[in-house]
């Protein structure tokens, strides 16, 4: 019996240490807070719901579409619109269980289509993107993506789509599995491919998140939130992105990765590193070219302009984890607050009483792409 439970002791002690140094671990990172150039007043509250909100998308037309964040693991609905003061169910109530598993990204591109990614529970499950035609409702194109596309431990969680509607970038974040990557999927053709695979641009480094006053690590340390490639944004010419728990801010050509007859290899040579960044989760790019980052410890959106210059655009302690962002219309960009640090591995009860979850948009002097 001793030699049994010595052995046990010795595997729950092997496991543990495989897993701290795959999952814990972690130190702190800079703060790169500047002065903020718009006082923290400027941010208006579009809308609030008991569930924790997850990305957020706006039309042209001023629409305002979000989903709820799947780590709340809501039963009901899980993509709305904001309607006349209420949150309504989109395409309608009968579809969010049949349509939706665990969806997160959400876009509207220049041709009023709807875009949502679904990661199918880290995997797990099927991993779906969605298009809906905003205007009559309808569901216009359905991907199912397969194990080789979105492997299990994959994190698809954030999308883009080019101006010219050909081209969906999606970003997967591989918590769990380790090997992040963007996806590059052809609408037309409905082909998808991996790229840069746990290349450095797309992977995380050695930090932890604080955020609120909570560590994000958990069971002693020994798992850590540390993700890969996170916010994605997309201009005309190029694709801008950066990990959630990575340092930097990188940037490759559309015309590159989209390209079918450059290799993965060769694709790597052609990333650029752009700038330093904080820990973040969305991005968003103006028709400037200015980038716009958020910053999740900090309660702050970063911007990041056409000369480089980075700096805290507007801070607020309202804002609990500023997560996706989306131009509006007139200027205005969106911000979910999707208030992680009070959601992950929280107990529903905590995340209730966490209520309510927001939206809110501060008006720029420069316009963006609605929807992007």
């Amino acid at each position: 019996m001793k030699k049994i439970l010595l052995l046990l002791i010795t595997l729950a002690l092997l496991v543990t240490i495989v897993a701290w140094v795959r999952y814990g671990g972690g130190q702190p990172y800079a703060n790169l807070s500047t002065a903020p150039v718009i006082g923290p007043g400027a941010f208006e509250e579009v809308l609030s719901y008991d569930l924790p909100i997850g990305n957020v998308a706006v039309s042209a037309s001023g629409r305002v579409f979000f989903t709820v964040h799947p780590e709340a693991r809501p039963q009901g609905n899980k993509l709305l619109e904001f309607v006349d003061g209420a949150s309504i169910p989109f395409p309608d109530g009968r579809s969010q269980q049949t349509l939706f598993d665990t969806v997160l990204g959400v876009v509207i591109d220049q041709y009023d289509r709807l875009w949502t990614i679904d990661h199918g529970n880290h995997g797990m499950r099927t991993a779906r993107l969605l298009a809906f035609d905003i205007h009559t409702r309808e569901l216009i194109h359905d991907q199912v993506f397969d194990e080789e596309i979105a492997p299990l431990g994959s994190f698809l969680q954030d999308l883009q789509v080019s101006a010219d509607g050909r081209t969906v970038i999606i970003a997967d974040a591989s918590f769990w599995r380790k090997s992040p990557a963007l996806i590059v999927y052809d609408i037309e053709t409905a082909t998808a491919r991996r790229i840069l695979i746990s290349h450095e641009s797309t992977s995380p480094e050695n930090y932890v998140i604080e955020s609120n006053g909570r560590v994000m690590s958990f069971m002693g340390g020994i798992v850590s939130l540390r993700g890969g490639v996170d916010g994605i944004a997309l201009g005309e010419e190029w694709l801008y992105y950066g990990a959630l728990s990575g340092a930097s801010l990188y940037r490759v050509r559309l015309s590159d990765i989209r390209d079918p007859s450059i290799p993965n290899s060769q694709i790597k040579a052609l990333v650029e590193r752009v700038s330093k960044k904080p820990l973040s989760d969305g991005l968003s790019i103006d028709r400037l070219g200015n980038v716009y980052i958020t910053d999740v410890e900090h309660n702050a959106i970063f911007r990041l302009d056409e000369n480089g210059d980075l700096r805290t655009l507007i801070q607020s302690s309202r804002v609990r984890w500023p997560d996706a962002l989306s131009f509006g219309p007139d200027g205005w960009l969106y911000v979910a607050d999707s208030a992680l640090s009070e959601v992950v591995l929280r107990p529903r009860s905590h995340i209730e009483s966490s209520a309510p979850y927001r939206i809110f948009r501060v008006r720029l002097d420069t316009p963006g792409t609605p929807g992007q």
